[in-house]
């Protein structure tokens, strides 16, 4: 039996907007100007990424961008007492729970909530008593999905780095399968999101998969962006995704 085809949103991450602007320690490009664009453009949420090291986005530019944004905000955050703390003091609508190093250059590797399952049921008791909705960015793997059904999330975000990354047709389509039969899975639990590594050359074998939901993209648009503006940036991958989702 076909999974029934549910709409796809689309999450646009402006972190990397934060990055040109941290580069020089300018006020510009401000990345809550960037989310305003983008969601006219057709974004259906915002991410960003507050970081420890806070090599990008800044406190002040969550505390803006909450009550200025026309569309959710989704706050991606480390699994620490404080990340939960500025979580319970802003409100974002919407929190992913991601793994952090401070030396690594972007994100590496799902959550291991098995590994620290203690403090990310914690963290998502909290978030969600005080009415904000949870996401576990994890792998697509038995173990991480068995300790996340035990959490208290309503949402996982599928790791897509591995299939983006795969070196071959071969390796692709391994990593692809794995991600629809996890989905396929997973979605009996929880809703369904994906991203990391997403481009407008990938985004259609994972925009297919009727599971899943949202997709959160950020680098690959921010990178078009420079050639084509943002606007145009935003649309081109709402375009590539939806054109697949409703040719199944």
């Amino acid at each position: 039996m076909n999974t029934p085809l549910r709409a796809l949103r689309l999450g646009v991450n402006v972190d990397h907007v934060a990055t040109l602007r941290q580069a020089r320690g300018t006020r510009y490009p401000d990345p809550v100007e960037a989310a305003l664009v983008a969601v006219a453009a057709g974004a259906d949420s915002i991410t960003v990424h507050l970081r420890e090291d806070r090599r990008h986005i800044q406190d002040h530019d969550v505390l803006r961008l909450i009550p200025r944004c026309p569309a959710p905000v989704n706050l991606e955050m480390a699994v620490t007492e404080a990340m939960v703390a500025f979580a319970l003091r802003t409100r974002p609508r919407y929190v992913c729970l991601v793994p952090e190093k401070r030396e690594e250059k972007t994100t590496e590797g799902g959550l291991d909530v098995a590994g620290h399952f203690a403090a990310v049921r914690s963290a998502c008791q909290q978030l969600g008593d005080a009415g904000i909705e949870v996401a576990l960015f994890i792998d697509p793997e038995a173990r991480q999905l068995e300790a996340a059904a035990r959490s208290g999330a309503p949402h996982l975000e599928i790791h897509t780095g591995r299939y983006c990354e795969a070196g071959d047709d071969a390796a692709v389509a391994g990593e692809l399968a794995q991600i629809r039969a996890f989905a396929e899975v997973a979605a009996e639990r929880f809703e369904i999101h994906a991203g990391h590594g997403l481009t407008v050359d990938n985004v259609g074998p994972i925009a297919a998969i009727p599971e899943i939901v949202e997709l959160n993209i950020g680098h690959a648009i921010v990178a078009r962006s420079v050639f084509l503006g943002l606007p145009a940036a935003v649309a081109e991958m709402r375009r590539k995704m939806l054109e697949v989702r409703h040719s199944r």
